[in-house]
This record gives structure tokens, sequence and C-alpha cells, in this order.
């Protein structure tokens, strides 16, 4: 007795997005865990899953991941379209501490923020607002570099007037040389920034999806809501929006470089984010399912490895 076999009339019947295959979504996990890793034909060849013992670990290891990206465009004498999330978090103190001790200034660094709550029109939290991802980037990376920080002219945020101007300004940066990176988690709906699985019924082809740069006043799947309830609003789900402003695929995908993360762990044994990460490594690449783009194009995505498994039924 599972989901499966009792959904028919059920509450979760018209729940999940139309284009998910349930059965061949379960098939993506496998009961050994130490196979997670384990190379498809469709993973680009320089994508790389890198496995994390514990969140001081994964913190650590993607903080240098990132400084390292800044760095080796510097060294190149590039700029860099950095695309940064908020979610996860704990990279940045790493990657300030790297750049600090290594004395990279960001001068270089044209910084695209992916995501912000918004209403349904497109509004976004005010800058000082604490639950505003324009806020946690600010507290969190841009402040803490000091002297070394990326140019304040250079620092995009997802409102509802710049976000369409992400397109055009990561293009003409690339047009002269620029390196382009996007530092991303993966949602529960398998979502890369707010880029949900239910818009893929209104594209004609992929080709049209992956050409779609941004979307205002995005309607959030409940998983979403309830994700982010949990991890970010102390399971308060009435504080969270139900519509954010967000980055498409025609600027998270045909990128340089990948840098992912995924810690969704809680305690005792939970989580929330094992079977999206199956879901992103196992799944051949579906618009219904954003995150299985990203093995397709070269970088690394760092995972705690109690995400892996066994995913089984347990009492905590």
């Amino acid at each position: 007795m599972d989901l499966l076999s009792t959904l028919s009339g059920s509450l979760m019947e018209d729940f999940f997005p139309e284009g998910w295959d349930l059965a061949k979504i379960d098939a993506c996990v496998d009961d050994d865990p130490s196979t997670i890793t384990k190379r498809q034909t469709w993973w680009h060849k320089k994508f790389e899953p890198v496995p994390c013992e514990s969140v001081t670990d994964f913190d650590m290891m993607l903080g240098h991941e990132i400084a390292m990206t800044i760095k080796q465009a510097a060294d190149e004498g590039r700029d860099l379209a950095l695309i940064l999330p908020v979610g996860p978090m704990g990279m940045y103190r790493w990657a300030v501490y790297f750049l600090t001790e290594w004395n990279v200034s960001c001068k270089h660094v044209h910084g695209f923020n992916m995501d912000e709550w918004s209403d349904a029109d497109g509004k976004t939290l005010p800058a000082n607002n604490t639950g505003a991802f324009q806020y946690a980037m600010e507290q969190a990376f841009y402040g803490p570099l000091g002297k070394l920080t990326v140019p304040k002219k250079q620092r995009n945020f997802a409102t509802k007037k710049n976000l369409p101007t992400y397109g055009d300004k990561i293009g003409e940066l690339k047009s002269k040389g620029a390196m382009h990176a996007v530092i991303f988690g993966i949602g529960r709906v398998c979502h890369i920034a707010f880029w949900e699985p239910h818009f893929a019924a209104e594209y004609d082809s992929e080709k049209a999806w992956k050409a779609d740069t941004h979307r205002i006043g995005a309607k959030l799947h409940p998983l979403t809501i309830e994700q982010n309830a949990i991890t970010s609003f102390k399971s308060r789900t009435t504080l969270v929006p139900a519509y954010a402003n967000t980055i498409g695929p025609g600027c998270f995908l045909g990128v340089d470089k990948i840098i992912g993360g995924a810690d969704g762990t809680l305690s005792r044994g939970m989580q929330w984010q094992g079977l999206s990460l199956w879901m992103t490594l196992r799944h051949k690449p579906s618009t219904w399912i954003p995150s299985t783009y990203m093995p397709t194009q070269p970088g690394r995505l760092f995972f705690l490895t109690e995400l892996a498994g066994p995913l089984v039924a347990e009492c905590n």
C-alpha cells in the first residue's frame, strides 16, 4: 500500500504537475545510495556530482567552488555573469572567507539574483525586509566582502522593472567574452530558481520553453510554498507569498559552469530533498522537471550523502 495504489479518488490525485509520471519518478530512486553518482548517458561530460559527508563540509566545499570560479574569471581577465540563489546560503560565508584570504576583488562580477518573492503583479518585498532575497544577499555576501565586493551598479535583483533586463544584460556580457555561471539549489518539485514544473503546459515546444528568460509574478506550486515554510519561515505557512519573480531557462541554461547544492536534511533522519535529488540525476531531461537539465551542463552538484538514502519508510 502506497501513494500509487491509493491515489485514485484521493485529494492528491490532481495535486502533482500533470506531466509527472509518478511510477517513473519512483523508479529514479535506487535502494543502494552509493549508485547515485553513477553517470547517465545524458549528463555533460564535465558534469560531476560531489557527495559531502556533513553540512560543514558541504558549506565549505560549495563556498570554495564559488570563490574559485570568481578567481578563475579574474585570472583570465574576464567579466563574470553570476546568477545567485538565496538557498542554500551557508556557502556564502566560506566564499567570502576564501576571496578575502586570496585578496580577490569582485569588481569583474555582475551578480544576478535569480528570484524574489512577489505578489501576482510582480511587486516585491522592500529591500530592507528581512524576508526579502535582496536583504539576504546583502547580508550574506555583498556586505561581508567589504572592499572586495561586487560594485553596486553590477548587482541585479529580480524586481518587476529589472528582471526583464537580465537576458539582454547577460547576453551583452557574454558577447564581450564574459563567463556565465549559475549557482543553484533544487526545489521540492525540482524547480530551478522559482521556475516551476507546471509552467511546461504553457509551451508548444521544448525550444520555446528553453528560450524564456523570466517570469513576473510566477504562480508557485503548493509544495514550493510548504518547502519554504519549513526552510525559511519556521513552519509559518501564512508568511510565505504565493508568487515570485524568477529567471527562466533562458538564463539558467547554456552556461559555462553550474555550481549546485542540495542540503535538504532536517533532523532525526528526516529530510525533504532526497527524491528531488534522485529525480535531478536519474530522470531524463523534461520540461516538467526543470532541474533535470542541470546535469546536461558542465559543473558540479554538491550534495549531502544522507540525501541519497536509502529512502525507505521510517518512523522518527
